[in-house]
């Protein structure tokens, strides 16, 4: 596996510990991170470090001082997807693009109405009723394989059949 274009926004994460497995999860995979403040608790790798453990220096964190500033640097060029339960959008059914910004609210609030009427894409993993929702980190594990098995099909489908012309 190779690094990544797909990236993962954390907006104003509250617990230092999904924060370390997010981390941590996008060294394994090579996804960089957009990491939107402010933070619930006050930010340094020693917080993450139970999670994280050494992987803090295997991915790279981009800091925002908010949205504004986040989607200043993004706008134009990329989409940004919104994970959210109150889409009516499944992921298995979105087409993700390989240069997808994935983004995932605060576990105490998620995003607020302003940001998420902002993006012009959101979807929602489909889990049984009446669970309400995933813990962040796994739903932002479920969003980045889904993203990453779906892109990378795609580009393993244009080599072969570039191959064969």
């Amino acid at each position: 596996m190779s690094q990544q274009d797909i990236r993962l926004a954390i907006y104003q994460p509250d617990i230092p510990q999904n924060l370390g497995a997010m981390i941590r999860l996008c060294a394994c995979f090579g996804v960089e991170i957009d990491l939107i403040e402010p933070c619930g608790f006050p930010f340094s790798i020693k917080s993450l470090r139970r999670t994280a453990m050494d992987y803090t220096n295997l991915v790279k964190i981009k800091n925002h001082n908010d949205f504004d500033s986040f989607k200043i640097n993004y706008e134009k060029q990329r989409r940004v997807i919104l994970l959210t339960v109150k889409s009516p959008n499944s992921i298995y059914d979105f087409k993700f693009k390989s240069d997808d910004i994935l983004m995932v609210g605060s576990e105490s609030s998620g995003v607020s109405a302003d940001v998420r009427n902002s993006l012009s894409f959101d979807v929602k993993i489909p889990i049984l009723t009446p669970a309400r929702c995933l813990n962040v980190t796994t739903a932002a594990s479920i969003a980045i394989s889904e993203a990453i098995r779906q892109t990378i099909k795609r580009q393993t489908i244009k080599n072969i059949n570039k191959d064969e012309s």
